[in-house]
């Protein structure tokens, strides 16, 4: 529960405008899952609305980010993405999950349509991934290795997502 705490509350001062500074690779972290462990069980909805469990879908390699259809980082993010997709996509899983903030399924559908918002599409209906996975903010991106090991987090629009790729195969 304390991570979803500290999720709305950041995604309440990102859309005040207040960005607090978070460190790109998760090393010393206050927030977000820490670096070798594995990657907890969460239940989301596919766009569809079948029920699925977070640690499943994401079988590493995998690269999962936390994102909104109205966060700027995710956005400034997204041409990464898509790039690592295009690069890795061959070995190396890519999901998308979709918060529950200020946004509905359809909002997400859409936006998914309109932008290419790479990766297999989840949402988080009742914010059971973003508390177990201590999400501190939008656009929080984890790489799982092979094993299901958190090998990477980041939080920001300029995170080296090839370089977090590498640290998983």
């Amino acid at each position: 529960m304390m991570g979803l705490y500290r999720f709305l509350l950041g995604a309440t001062l990102i859309a005040g405008g207040l960005v607090l500074p978070t460190p790109r690779v998760a090393n010393a972290q206050d927030s977000g899952l820490t670096i070798g462990t594995l990657a907890p069980s969460a239940k989301l909805q596919t766009l569809d609305g079948k029920t699925v469990d977070l640690a499943q879908v994401a079988k590493g390699p995998a690269v999962i980010e936390f994102w909104a259809t109205w966060c700027e980082n995710c956005e400034a993010l997204l041409p990464a993405m898509k790039k690592a997709q295009a690069a890795y996509g061959s070995k190396v899983k890519f999901v998308a999950v979709a918060v529950n903030v200020n946004q509905s399924v359809n909002r997400v559908k859409l936006h998914v349509a309109k932008h290419g918002v790479p990766g297999e599409q989840l949402y988080d209906t009742s914010g059971d991934a973003t508390g177990k996975w201590d999400v501190p903010a939008t656009s929080y991106v984890v790489v799982l290795d092979k094993t299901g090991k958190v090998v990477y987090t980041g939080v920001g629009g300029d995170q080296d997502i090839e370089k977090a790729i590498k640290r998983a195969l």
